[in-house]
This record gives structure tokens, sequence and C-alpha cells, in this order.
């Protein structure tokens, strides 16, 4: 029998809440994954196995979580027997959570993040369906990489974003587009599996992740938070811009001191779809994070300065 580890970390998928008709008033992180497992119909001739890493809000999210889900995802890869692993999530930051497992692990064999947006005591949750529908992709013997699987809709964690508030279908993959569909337990795939370098866990484990934070254009944008943010010893800065990567003149000027004093500086466009252009033979002084979106180009400025730091 294939065997899927399912890893639990909370979320509305484990929400409860006080009446059936509660959509958006729940309690999250209820439910145990172990009874989030017994309580759906798993295909025929898997074997199940559950962990619970952590049981929060996904807004609570945190790299010591992080830490401790992606050693138990690389250990339960490395077993034989483990044919794929589910992680059960919060929607509100599962774009963040997907980047940094594909950036971390980049798996030869398929880690599958699903969610839900209602609580599992709604009237028609949407949590067991999406959770069956995670184990049937899991249990692929031609699937890799670290996925997305809500309301039979399949992402390559690399471009999975959130683009609804509380709509089940609340995810896509922006410009990539999906990489396919669940359809009666079967899978339509569209393109290709994702691919990747893993990154390692060396670097990961260091206690002392470096600070970075997002700053935004906006209209009336200044450099004061910059300012503010480098006084506190900031380590790294994205900057979400407007359009292809623009920048008020001072927030641009603020940024550019900010990396003269050595501050690594990121932009990325607030735009939920599309990917920073150049210019032909232009050159920005402020790199680009291409198609990241500013919450993903975050958590890999932190990867990059943890390996920096584990090479000075």
């Amino acid at each position: 029998m294939k065997r899927i580890v399912i890893l639990g970390t909370g979320g509305t998928i484990a929400g409860q809440a006080a009446s059936a008709r509660q959509h958006v008033q729940y309690r999250a992180a209820s439910i145990a994954v172990a009874d989030l497992a017994a309580g759906t119909q798993m295909p025929s001739g898997l074997d199940i196995e559950t962990e619970q890493v952590a049981q929060v809000d996904s807004k609570d999210m945190s790299v010591d979580i992080w830490r401790a889900l992606a050693t138990r995802a690389a250990h339960h890869l490395a077993r034989p027997e483990v044919a794929g692993i589910v992680v059960t999530h919060g929607t509100d930051t599962m774009e963040e959570t997907a980047w940094f497992l594909h950036r971390v692990l980049a798996p030869a064999r398929p880690v599958v993040l699903t969610a839900a947006m209602r609580p599992a005591t709604a009237l028609a949750a949407d949590g067991p369906q999406n959770l069956l529908d995670a184990v049937s992709v899991a249990a692929l013997p031609e699937a890799r990489g670290v996925l997305a699987c809500v309301a039979g809709v399949v992402h390559a964690g690399r471009d999975l974003r959130k683009v609804h508030p509380y709509r089940m279908d609340a995810f896509d993959s922006g410009d990539a587009g999906p990489l396919g569909f669940v359809e009666d337990g079967r899978l339509r795939r569209l393109r290709e599996w994702p691919d990747g370098e893993p990154f390692g866990l060396d670097a990961m484990l260091r206690a002392d992740w470096p600070r970075v934070d997002i700053v935004m254009n906006t209209v009336g944008a200044d450099g004061v938070l910059v300012d503010a943010l480098c006084a506190l010893g900031v380590r790294g800065i994205v900057a979400a811009c407007t359009g292809n990567g623009t920048l008020s003149r001072s927030l641009e000027e603020a940024l550019l001191r900010a990396q003269e004093a050595g501050v690594a500086v990121l932009r990325a466009t607030r735009i939920g779809r599309g990917a920073l252009v150049e210019a032909e033979g232009a050159t920005s002084a402020l790199p680009s994070a291409g198609a990241l979106t500013p919450v993903q180009a975050r958590v890999e400025l932190m990867l990059r300065l943890l390996q920096q730091d584990m090479t000075d």
C-alpha cells in the first residue's frame, strides 16, 4: 500500500464555528489533523499517516513552524515507503509557505498543500473534498514538487497566490495558470510538474533569521519607513512597487541609500499578476524580483541572506 503522510498545521480547514451557517466567524485550528483525516473517506489502497506539526491560524504562521514543517517533510520524504506528503494549512499565508517549501525542498516526490475557506462545521464545508483531492494527487506515481490543491484546482507551489478573501476558489497561479484539475479523483494535467533546485535545510535551521520587511509605493510614499527600518537594523527590504516596478522619487532615493548602507533590496510589483519587465539594455540599481509577489520576494530574500550568512 502507498503511504501518504498528512502534516497538520491548523487553519480554517481545522476550524469550528458556533453554527453551521457561519462561514467567516469561527475559531481556526481547533480540530486535530488525525480527526480531519478520519472524517474523510480516503481513496482505497492508501495507508494514511498523520502528524500534528502545529495548530495555528495561518495569520500566526511563524519561522519556527516553517523550520519544523520543512524538517518533518524532509524526514518523511527520506522514507522509501512514503509516496507523498499532504500539508493542511490556513489560506492566509499559504502562498508564503508554498514558496518557502518549494525553495527549501524542491522535492522529487509530491508535497501537496491544501486548505479550506469554510470551517469544518459549515453546512457545505470544502475541507473534506480538498483534503481528499490533495491525497489523491500526492498518491500519483508521477507527481513531484511542491503543489497546492484547493477547490479542485492544482497549482504549482511556486506560482500560488490568494486572490479572494472568502470565495472557495480563492487561489490562482497568476500568468502561469493552473497545473491541472482534479476531476472525480483523477488529475487532468495541463502542464509539467514544477522543477527546482533544493535550497537545503542547513541555512534554514539557523535560529537567527534576518529581518526583512515590505514597504509599498503609494501616492505620497516617502522614505520615512525605509529610514526607520534601517535604524532598527533591518537586513532586507522588499519594495511593493506600482506598475512595472515604479517607485516615487523619495522612496527610491531612500531605498538606494539603504542598499548603499548594506541592506539587501528587491523590487516586486504590488499588482496581482504579471512580472517586472526591464527595458531592453537597461538595468535598475534596485534588483528585480521578477514574477514573485511581494510576500514571496520577502521569503526569497530571507533565504538568500541566510545562505549568505552561511558562507561569510
